[in-house]
């Protein structure tokens, strides 16, 4: 779509929509890595990509830079760390778990950097692989944040952050450049959050439940947009999706979606440049489990089709000793 309007396009980060290693149904061992891979971010619309595949506790740990790896593996890692871990595989040559995250920052900022000197847009998608696992701060940021290793990679994201925000003030389209930072679900139990409780700090604010679930831990997230020269800071009060940013830039560029484009997006422009309330853009939103169970929010009700979590808190799917325990209900359709 925004290809269409002029754009040139990037992805750099994690990309975990799947691609085509050869050969991979052997297991990462049979890949050849000297190979191409198929079907990957470059025929999904993006001019560059570079990032790896997966999240970084998934083998195999290969960059790969428009279909290409970088390197060909010249070892097996493997991490066992209570937080630190990642699954033993084949890894590049050039790739350092713990350096992974500075890596693409590096990157997307030199990104920046080369695309504000031309005349044409351009769009990034930079999918962070933190503070997902595994949870690796480097020195600089290990014991600063006072809750252990997760809080220290938070304020190492908050960091990386700010390097890609300095980037685009330095380029001088600050004004003219819209920044989203969000995430796509609430915070793992990976991530150590009964220890974070015991501390005092509660990840996922006052909201029942964790990634994975139907409960609002698991869908209700961070979602900040900076557009200086757009909008003035305000506070959105309405329910929104990230799917509606597909629809929220179509529009803002003047694109008229088809009916097989976005039909879950909605143009969120009205709640985005206006700084008071504007009426719900959302007719209600749907959610889903790890294990396939809905929820569907609109307003201030939510509707669970599921009696459990639908995920990996209590009660769970399989608990049936909790589910018994539970109120029953009928009702007629």
């Amino acid at each position: 779509m925004l290809h269409k309007q002029g754009y040139t396009t990037a992805g750099i980060g994690k990309w975990h929509l799947g691609w085509d290693w050869n050969n991979i149904e052997a297991g990462a061992d049979s890949v050849d890595f000297s190979k191409p891979v198929a079907n990957g971010p470059s025929t999904r619309g993006f001019d560059y990509y570079y990032g790896f595949c997966g999240s970084l506790d998934m083998s195999p740990y290969v960059y790969i830079e428009n279909d290409m790896p970088t390197s060909l593996p010249d070892r097996e890692t493997v991490n066992k760390g209570k937080y630190s871990w990642w699954r033993k595989g084949p890894t590049g040559a050039d790739f350092v778990h713990e350096e992974v995250l500075p890596n693409l920052i590096d990157r997307a900022c030199r990104y920046v950097k080369e695309k504000a000197s031309s005349d044409q847009p351009y769009f990034l998608y930079l999918p962070l692989p933190a503070p997902h696992t595994p949870i690796l701060p480097v020195k600089e940021f290990q014991g600063k944040s006072g809750l252990g290793d997760y809080g220290d990679f938070v304020l190492m994201v908050d960091a990386m952050v700010g390097r890609v925000l300095q980037a685009v003030k330095e380029s001088g389209e600050d004004e003219n450049t819209i920044v989203v930072f969000t995430t796509d679900n609430g915070c793992s139990p990976a991530a150590g959050i009964e220890e974070l409780i015991a501390q005092g700090h509660y990840p996922n604010s006052i909201y029942r439940g964790h990634k994975a679930d139907l409960f609002d831990g698991g869908h209700r997230v961070p979602c900040i947009l900076r557009w200086p020269g757009g909008t003035k800071p305000h506070h959105v009060d309405q329910t929104v999706c990230l799917t509606d940013f597909y629809a929220t830039f179509a529009a803002l560029n003047g694109y008229t979606l088809m009916d097989s484009e976005g039909e879950d997006s909605y143009n969120l422009m009205p709640a985005i440049v206006s700084d008071s309330d504007v009426s719900p853009i959302r007719e209600a939103t749907i959610h889903h489990s790890i294990a396939g169970q809905f929820t569907i929010r609109r307003g201030d009700w939510k509707l669970l089709l599921s009696p459990s979590s639908g995920g990996w808190s209590a009660p769970k799917p399989n608990d049936s000793t909790a589910l018994a325990t539970l109120r029953q209900y009928s009702y007629i359709i």
